[in-house]
């Protein structure tokens, strides 16, 4: 468990992952030693490939230490709010929320959600030196070690740790914080996922070339601008009326698969008419001409209409189809010339064909995404008259990014919950058309700022004023439509780090010996520690164990694991006959068996390992593994 975190993430180190992938997909670029061959990595490339020895230099104090930061996981644990979660509203729910740090659960959640999130939505601080934001991180290497596992002088390696520790709001300290977490992002994303990035000026250059490393240059979308107010600012010498939103995709060659197109408005289909009642119903007319750039010859040509007119392309633009297609298109009266049949032949677009909808514009204005201004009014609307959150950003920005790029069954994170913009969203969509789409949030326990509005209205964390959101927006939904069905609401689980004196313990005790500690389950809680290990191990944190017992013992089967977690003082030989009987049955063939290593002795592990050998000696096809953690 935290034990065998702790002693992995003493010797992380930059470049761990991409070295991993390397020696997954390249073996045969490795040399006996293990040392990469470059030459030969090369050699196994398709002959036509460009290498290129150019490089965009975009580095900064602390990259390689956030690079690091990727390849370590997080020793927190995962504790259950059972309260909250029994509640009719959340007992089945698939939407989650977790309170901590979201570096921390962004370790978490790669480990049952990699490639499962279609869409990533995060308004993550602007670094503007008046929104708080300081890099602080809880690592305690000394000069020292960190100039050894970065392989850099002691003087970098403190002015790095100078950084991290005492609070910094530099650009570099910024690109350190955001690294690892668009790292773990990318790593969560579908193939055909996509991420939205809210930012402005102040970090925005950092944060696109900080993407293109991660995402890659090919995947970039675009950059949006999103109109954030309507009316000038005067106490400024620029008013700044927009933010940006950038947004990437995970795989370049699915980005029509990523992406799609808008809902058309109530104006967009006023343009369909049937003026001449053609039996396909509305349409309209699009030229019939192009720009002659790609042209080839047969689409320049004296175009003859039915009437007898002829026309001829403008200088540089050729006709859009060739002389038999249009003939062809003219039989079938796809072809418009007008009222009175003298106009200039356009080509018919029937609103009934093809895909609905209207083509994304980088430009977000306020009537269609909202502004800071309605996002205020939301929040106080939700909250009877009070101001609890002061940079929130409003829905109806969130809803048109999900618009183009969600399906009605995708599953939306951000790590950056902030008021829960993203749930009530989310929520939102699922009431208008339908949908099952699920959302998770995380957001760390920041306190509220003593004189503001949330404390007065008795909040002491962010994350307090998140799920009290996404629960006020819930019961509107319900009461403007008492018949939808849909899932409102949530589960909820914080982030903790183990108390010191059982970190002490862990580190102190020697697994090889048969002296049991004094850690024991009450130190972390039953819940909590099987909670943590079903997403360690890919159930995510929706889905529950089965409570199995075993004579007197009590243990947890989930697919194809069976957790035993409790004191081995219940766990004797009627357990061991129950467990042995289970697995003789029928529809019972967990091949792993987790043991909280604390809870169980020596001897009883050597007994319950004996009887599975047994156990497989008569079922040939039987694979066991013990898996005890500590």
């Amino acid at each position: 468990m935290i034990k065998d975190i702790i002693t992995a993430n003493e010797s992380a180190h930059a470049g761990q992952r991409e070295m991993e992938a390397l020696h997954e997909f390249f073996p045969q670029c490795f040399t006996a030693d293990g040392k990469f061959d470059i030459e030969r990595f090369k050699a196994s490339l398709p002959g036509d490939t460009e290498v290129t020895d150019e490089t965009s230099g975009f580095t900064f104090l602390g990259k390689n230490y956030a690079r690091m930061l990727t390849n370590m996981d997080t020793t927190t644990i995962i504790r259950p709010d059972n309260e909250h979660n029994a509640l009719p509203e959340n007992r089945d729910s698939k939407n989650v929320y977790i309170s901590g740090d979201n570096l921390d659960a962004l370790q978490h959640l790669v480990k049952s959600y990699y490639g499962k999130v279609k869409v990533i939505y995060i308004d993550p601080p602007y670094n503007t030196g008046s929104d708080g934001f300081v890099y602080n991180d809880k690592f305690n290497f000394t000069p020292q070690a960190l100039a050894e596992r970065l392989d850099i002088d002691e003087e970098r390696a403190g002015r790095i740790l100078s950084m991290t520790k005492r609070g910094s709001a530099s650009h570099a300290a910024w690109l350190t914080f955001m690294l690892p977490r668009l790292t773990f992002a990318r790593d969560l994303l579908t193939k055909n996922g996509v991420i939205f990035i809210s930012i402005d000026d102040n970090e925005q250059a950092n944060l696109k070339e900080l993407c293109d490393e991660i995402f890659g240059e090919d995947c970039f979308v675009a950059q949006f601008i999103w109109e954030k107010r309507k009316t000038r600012e005067n106490r400024s010498t620029i008013s700044i009326r927009h933010d940006y939103v950038l947004c990437y995709v995970k795989t370049s060659e699915l980005l029509e698969e990523a992406l799609g197109l808008e809902d058309m408005s109530e104006e967009a289909i006023s343009r369909y008419k049937n003026p001449d009642n053609d039996p396909k119903g509305p349409w309209t007319s699009v030229p019939a001409i192009a720009q002659a750039g790609h042209a080839t010859k047969n689409q320049f040509y004296t175009f003859i209409a039915p009437n007898g007119n002829s026309y001829d392309p403008p200088s540089g633009s050729c006709w859009r189809m060739t002389e038999e297609k249009m003939k062809e298109a003219v039989a079938q009266n796809k072809i418009w010339f007008g009222s009175d049949g003298n106009g200039v032949p356009r080509i018919k677009k029937y609103l009934s064909e093809g895909k609905q909808g209207l083509t994304p514009e980088s430009f977000i204005l306020s009537d269609r995404g909202g502004t800071n201004d309605s996002a205020k009014r939301e929040v106080v609307d939700l909250f009877e008259g009070k101001a609890v959150f002061e940079t929130p950003k409003p829905t109806q920005l969130i809803e048109s990014l999900l618009k183009m790029s969600s399906n009605e069954d995708s599953l939306i994170l951000d790590f950056f919950g902030g008021s829960s913009t993203t749930a009530h969203a989310v929520l939102n969509m699922n009431e208008s058309d339908g949908g099952t789409r699920h959302f998770i949030l995380v957001q760390l326990q920041e306190p509220c700022k003593p004189d503001s509005e949330a404390a007065k209205a008795g909040f002491k964390t962010i994350d307090e004023i998140g799920m009290e959101r996404i629960k006020r927006a819930a019961k509107k939904i319900k009461a403007d439509n008492p018949l939808f069905a849909g899932d409102l609401g949530f589960k909820h689980y914080t982030l903790e780090e183990p108390k010191e004196d059982a970190l002490m313990l862990m580190e102190k005790f020697d697994p090889k010996t048969d002296i049991m500690p004094s850690i024991t389950v009450d130190d972390f809680g039953e819940d909590t520690i099987l909670r943590t290990w079903l997403e360690r191990d890919g159930y995510g944190l929706t889905d529950n164990a089965e409570t199995l017992m075993l004579g007197n013992y009590k243990a947890y089967w989930m697919r194809n694991h069976l957790y035993l977690i409790g004191s081995d003082s219940t766990f004797d030989a009627n357990s061991i006959v129950a467990l042995m009987d289970k697995y003789n049955g029928e529809e019972f063939s967990p091949m792993n068996i987790v043991i909280f290593g604390y809870s169980f002795g020596f001897k009883t592990r050597e007994e319950l390992q004996k009887n599975l050998r047994t156990l497989k000696d008569g079922n040939k096809s039987l694979s066991v593994n013990i898996d005890v953690r500590y």
